[in-house]
């Protein structure tokens, strides 16, 4: 099983055809001896324990195993989150206690079938974004070892990138469940506050803490957030899921992304470039761009540190800092100890300015279907951050400090890999209860970048084998007369995109229907629009059993070089077919057919 894929539809299909929950367990368990990065962790479960667990599982009926939505999927808990069984240390060991019951978010997950295989590495006292303040050591980029993996949530984060689990929770205060997402090659989604119950959850601050989720794809991210978004009486800042607006499924949308004035990437010209190409790419997919004046965002981001909510923070450990001075990491003990210095005065003032700011936000966001920012504007090495910890800490969180205080939900997404080798992310943002709208349209952007996720040795696996992603050429693109031909076979439209520049195009005989056909020529060849789709597996051969002669699929070259099935004509179809490359695309060949056609006066 050592090339099994932990996303959660590989893990059903293998379940499907048979294979054993004790069996997973014991390829999950040889990953993490043999994964070299020994800071992920801070504590495990046993072995002996998971198998038991396992057996358990494997000993169900299919009836009680079709009751449980996760049902024997490997995950990882963030040690400030409770696990019966486990201790709780927050990275700090003279904090550690042993919880009585697991954190409500965690019971809910394992009622579906979900298995906790340890306590993940943070950021001591969920304080930092850079993975490096922990007395267990800093756990690294999957990348590159040399760089820090980012915080707070920084086990979690790795563990699924590195496939040692399916998904992970951490926590998200200040960027802490979407920067490691970042760094990794990840989907972090930060859901809306009090969604996901933080009862058995050791505070950051308590007003603005939520419960993360990590995973290689959206839809995982939302299968783990729909089992566990119930409502938790015994959680006072707990909210009830509302009902979603419509999401956007395909159809046109509005994004907004920071004026250029607005950006900085400390220098970081990759992360520049990736950021101008994640737009574009957003726009390929049916998005109208708004550029927006972003410092109201940016004045309730400076509210969480150089204001009083850091105050929340010396309420939730000050007490035991002040009895362990020495047990607690002096960066961390720093940024703690400074909540003593705010006063209630400054408090309601910062209330006061945030309710104004908020109103400004709203209007913006009532404007579009998602805000769109670099999830961080840089990264760094881990020997830089340790030589400057709070400068470029802060730096991390210069665009995700703004959403808790302002009540959005986000989702941190793959958006391509540099120059350099490392990962680059953006986040999607939309107002609380639009997770649905998040995940969907997330869900589409990861699919463009063809990428895959999580480091280069899960990358070589295959990620998602239930989709085969199809391009069209004619009337098969959005809108056309053949498009549902897709949809109806549950077809989901990735992206935009063109092939490379060794393709002759031509307008084939009959009609209608009016279909073109596509040769590979290298010579006097050119580059053709198309359409990429993700079509079910299942549904392949019924799609393909209706494509007619002469058309026929092949394997089309986009014009990046990666390599999709799609639709291409056999040489004698083109015999007395009218050649239309020089208008680059299908689209473009009828909007010039039908302005060429004479429109009669009305009074003829």
């Amino acid at each position: 099983m050592k090339s099994l894929s932990l996303t959660l539809a590989s893990l059903r299909a293998a379940y499907g055809e048979g294979a054993r929950v004790e069996d997973v367990m014991g390829e999950v368990l040889a990953r993490m001896d043999a994964y070299a990065d020994k800071a992920v962790w801070i504590a495990r479960v046993d072995a002996d324990v998971l198998i038991a667990q396992a057996r358990v599982l494997d000993a169900m009926s299919r009836e009680e195993r079709g009751r449980m939505a996760l049902f024997g999927v490997p995950f990882a808990v963030k040690d400030n989150i409770d696990v019966a069984g486990l201790p709780t240390s927050a990275a700090c060991p003279a904090f550690s206690y042993q919880p009585k019951e697991s954190a409500e978010v965690v019971k809910r997950l394992t009622a579906a079938g979900a298995i906790v295989l340890g306590k993940t590495n943070l950021d001591q006292f969920a304080t930092g974004l850079v993975g490096t303040r922990s007395p267990h050591g800093a756990p690294r980029s999957v990348f590159n070892a040399d760089y820090i993996s980012g915080g707070s949530s920084s086990g979690s984060a790795v563990a699924v990138a590195a496939g040692l689990a399916s998904f992970a929770l951490g926590t998200d205060t200040a960027g802490s469940g979407r920067v490691p997402a970042a760094f990794n090659n990840i989907v972090g989604l930060k859901p809306t506050k009090g969604l996901l119950s933080t009862r058995g959850v050791v505070p950051a601050c308590r007003s603005l803490d939520c419960v993360s989720i990590f995973a290689l794809n959206a839809d995982d991210a939302g299968a783990v957030f729909h089992q566990a978004a119930v409502f938790d009486a015994g959680d006072p800042y707990a909210r009830a899921l509302m009902p979603s607006d419509p999401i956007i499924a395909g159809a046109k949308f509005t994004f907004a992304a920071p004026r250029a004035a607005d950006l900085t990437f400390f220098g970081d010209s990759e992360a520049e470039r990736l950021f101008g190409e994640a737009l574009t790419r957003l726009e390929d997919l049916g998005g109208r761009a708004r550029r927006i004046d972003f410092s109201p965002f940016r004045d309730v981001a400076e509210l969480l540190y150089d204001g009083p909510w850091v105050a929340e923070r010396t309420a939730a450990v000050g007490r035991f800092m002040d009895e362990h001075p020495k047990d607690v990491d002096p960066t961390v003990a720093t940024i703690i100890a400074g909540g003593r210095k705010r006063t209630a005065v400054e408090t309601f003032e910062a209330f006061h300015k945030l309710q104004s700011l908020s109103r400004k936000i709203a209007a913006i966001m009532a404007e579009i279907d998602v805000l769109v920012v670099p999830t961080a504007p840089t990264t760094y090495r881990v020997a830089d951050v340790l030589a400057e910890p709070v400068k470029l800490n802060s730096r991390l969180g210069t665009y995700t400090n703004f959403m808790n205080l302002a009540d959005l939900a986000g989702l941190a997404v793959p958006a391509g890999i540099g120059a350099n080798g490392l990962p680059f992310g953006i986040t999607l943002c939309a107002p609380a209860f639009a997770e649905a709208r998040l995940l969907e349209l997330g869900s589409r952007v990861h699919a463009a970048l063809g990428l895959g996720a999580g480091g280069p040795t899960l990358n070589a696996r295959k990620t998602d084998e239930a989709y085969i992603e199809l391009a069209v050429v004619g009337a098969h693109m959005s809108g056309l007369p053949l498009n549902h031909e897709l949809t109806s076979r549950g077809a989901m439209f990735v992206e935009r995109s063109r092939t490379n520049a060794y393709y002759k195009f031509y307008a084939l005989a009959g009609g209608p229907p009016f279909r073109p056909g596509m040769i590979r020529q290298a010579d006097g060849g050119g580059s053709i629009e198309l359409e990429v789709w993700r079509l079910p597996r299942a549904a392949m051969g019924d799609f393909m059993a209706g494509v007619p002669t002469p058309l026929c699929i092949g394997t089309v070259e986009l014009a990046n070089g990666r390599r999709v099935k799609g639709f291409l004509c056999e040489p004698d179809g083109i015999m007395g077919a009218e050649d239309i490359t020089h208008f680059g695309g299908w689209r473009a060949y009828m909007a010039g057919k039908a302005a060429a056609i004479p429109v009669k006066a009305a009074s003829d």
